[in-house]
């Protein structure tokens, strides 16, 4: 039987993915937003099967995300392997509450993909978002986007190039704008710029369109690095915004291209996938299309010119890795790559080691309600379909302590299942939080110490029960709409995660909660 390669190949909220090659290895990275840490780091061998390797922001010294709102933080990164230097790269942008007026671009180097990843490199002069490197010869060269008039966005932006030293960060030399939004570029919000030295030409990819329905990749070519560069007569490369709004796959765009050790060519780019409506509460994921050439120009998925679910697999030796975990018991002694905490911690708010076995999660004053890192850690839903549980323990002794399971989408849109102490009584609530605003949707008394948590969610219909011995369940709601959870409804650029969570809310505390563990797995 021929191999599959299915997608997408990282499936739940891992947007804008970049990706590389050492020999035969594969490496790739993706946005992490108001996230910590920062940027995972993915290794293939087959280009089918990814597992993550780590975290390349993985010190809060490299990121310091406090204060940073909802849908902020790290955009799109972009990874490169330096023959010359033997190192790694990663350039990316850290965006504070104003997409061009405070951001802060950046990048980090690593002798080792696993790590450990240098302190950031601010790049003086550096405006924009979505940087990328072009490495030409001898020379480093900053790629990147532009709004040259902030407050006149009808203006349009750049896409421009400049020089890098690139031990020191400081740009040098003449710019080159190589592209204007109204020139080349009919489409709106050119970013995600990546050049390529292919043969004779000088390839420069980019997303353009939005990230949403009108997103897509185009692409030019110059037989100079400094242009001018002229279009695709068959631009743009891949878009899905001629198809009807009920088709499965939606959003295709902000590609990088890649060949793979055989002579192959692939392209890996986001997407996302609804719900069968109008929803999309994964956010947008990472994809792979096949890339032929035709008249020194790049075809996309040939032969439908869409991102399909399933392709034949490169023709590589397949490489599996250990399946993912869909239970953690907390036998760990650190959180596993793939957890999330919500900003950089300004201080402990969990430990693995005072009570082997368990996460002790201890209760902080902020609230998931607020755009501030609080005692939270998650995990991205990764399925239309699933059921997830966490079995806790925990005494809320004075007013206002809660602990428990969120759905998150940011700190407007997210429900939440939570034993606490709620004006003097204890009991467990099923909250949703819209806009901003809290609807207890359903509550429970509860004066035990252990409590099991369970949610299961079949497309945008959520049930959500609890239960002290695992057997009997006693069902605080069914049915919940999760379409709350959908940025069509939320907003910003990130996907759910699903989390343990715990605070004192607004009051100083020296309690705790303690996770025995969580599980997730596909319906």
């Amino acid at each position: 039987m021929s191999k599959i390669l299915k997608n997408p190949i990282l499936p739940g909220f891992y947007p804008d993915p970049s990706v590389c090659r050492k020999g035969s290895d594969y490496f790739l990275v993706t946005s992490t937003f108001e996230y910590f840490p920062g940027i995972p780091l993915f290794h293939s061998k087959d280009f089918v099967n990814w597992h993550q390797i780590g975290n390349v922001l993985s010190r809060p010294e490299q990121l310091d995300l406090d204060g940073i709102a909802s849908s902020k933080g790290i955009y799109a990164s972009s990874i490169f392997y330096n023959e010359e230097k033997q190192r790694f790269y990663v350039i990316s942008t850290l965006v504070k509450n104003s997409l061009y007026h405070d951001n802060v671009n950046f990048y980090v180097w690593s002798e080792k993909p696993e790590g450990p990843w240098s302190k950031p490199v601010i790049i003086k002069g550096a405006e924009g978002i979505d940087p990328s490197f072009v490495f030409d010869g001898e020379k480093a060269y900053y790629l990147g986007n532009l709004r040259p008039f902030p407050q006149e966005p009808e203006k349009g932006r750049y896409i421009w190039l400049q020089e890098l030293n690139l031990e020191r960060g400081e740009l040098i030399g003449e710019r080159f704008i190589l592209l204007k939004q109204g020139a080349l570029i009919n489409a709106a919000a050119p970013e995600g710029p990546h050049i390529y030295h292919i043969g004779d030409w000088y390839y420069l990819m980019i997303a353009e369109g939005g990230t949403f329905r009108n997103h897509a990749s185009t692409i030019f070519r110059s037989r100079k690095l400094t242009g001018p560069y002229e279009a695709d007569p068959r631009n743009p490369l891949i878009t899905h915004r001629n198809l009807r709004s009920d088709y499965p796959i939606k959003n295709p765009g902000h590609s990088d291209l890649i060949q793979l050790h055989n002579g192959e060519w692939w392209a890996v780019l986001l997407a996302t996938r609804q719900d069968g409506g109008n929803y999309g509460n994964l956010g947008r994921e990472t994809f792979a299309v096949p890339v032929e050439w035709e008249e020194e120009w790049p075809l996309f998925s040939p032969g439908t010119g869409h991102v399909e679910f399933c392709y034949p697999a490169p023709d590589l030796p397949e490489q599996k890795w250990q399946t993912e975990w869909e239970r953690e018991d907390f036998d760990c002694i650190e959180l596993p790559y793939k957890w999330l905490m919500l900003r950089t911690p300004g201080f402990p708010i969990y430990s693995l080691t005072e009570r082997p076995g368990f996460l002790r999660l201890y209760l902080q004053p902020n609230t998931i309600k607020q755009e501030s890192f609080c005692s939270f850690a998650g995990c991205r839903q990764q399925h239309l379909c699933f059921k997830t549980a966490a079995a806790m323990e925990f005494d809320p002794a004075s007013g206002g302590e809660a602990a428990g399971m969120v759905l998150r989408m940011n700190h407007k849109y997210h429900i939440r299942i939570e034993y606490g102490n709620f004006d003097g009584k204890k009991e467990v609530r099923l909250t949703r939080c819209f806009d901003g605003q809290d609807q207890i949707l359903s509550s429970l008394p509860w004066n035990k110490n252990k409590i099991t948590f369970y949610i299961k969610m079949n497309y945008q219909s959520i049930d959500f029960s609890c239960s002290d011995d695992g057997k009997k369940h006693d069902v605080l709601l069914k049915q919940v709409d999760g379409s709350l959870l959908s940025r069509e409804t939320a907003g910003g650029y990130t996907g759910t995660v699903i989390g343990l969570y715990a605070s004192s809310n607004h009051t100083e505390s020296s309690n705790f909660a303690d996770f025995d563990w969580f599980d997730y797995h596909a319906e």
